[in-house]
């Protein structure tokens, strides 16, 4: 099975293949992605890795958390599954209550 790992304190120079190049000397990657901003395209300085299994996902960590890549540390460790921010996927539009979704503060008061 495989294991998904988190690789922060990217250099922004880092690439996708750049992560893979250095994690097959670990085990078999499945993926490497750097995380970008949408309307930038710019690194946001952490990414992903797949390994193929738990094995060689420890083995990367254990060689590669702290290790200097493009001056800058690596911070390598299992991956979390994504938390629920609250945010939702909802449509925005009005509650079923017929009171919208916006807010701001009340009105003056004089």
């Amino acid at each position: 099975m495989s294991k998904k790992l988190y690789v922060g304190n990217l250099s922004y120079e880092v690439t996708g293949e750049d992560l893979q190049a250095l994690f097959a000397n670990y085990g078999e990657v499945q993926s490497a992605q750097v995380i970008t901003d949408r309307a930038t395209g710019q690194s946001k300085g952490f990414g992903f890795v797949e390994m193929s299994n738990g094995q060689e996902a420890q083995t990367a960590i254990s060689a590669l958390n702290g290790k200097e890549l493009k001056g800058r540390n690596l911070n390598v460790n299992e991956a979390r599954p994504q938390a629920d921010s609250g945010r939702g996927g909802g449509s925005g539009g009005p509650r079923r209550d017929g009171y919208g979704r916006g807010g701001g503060g009340g009105g003056r008061r004089y």
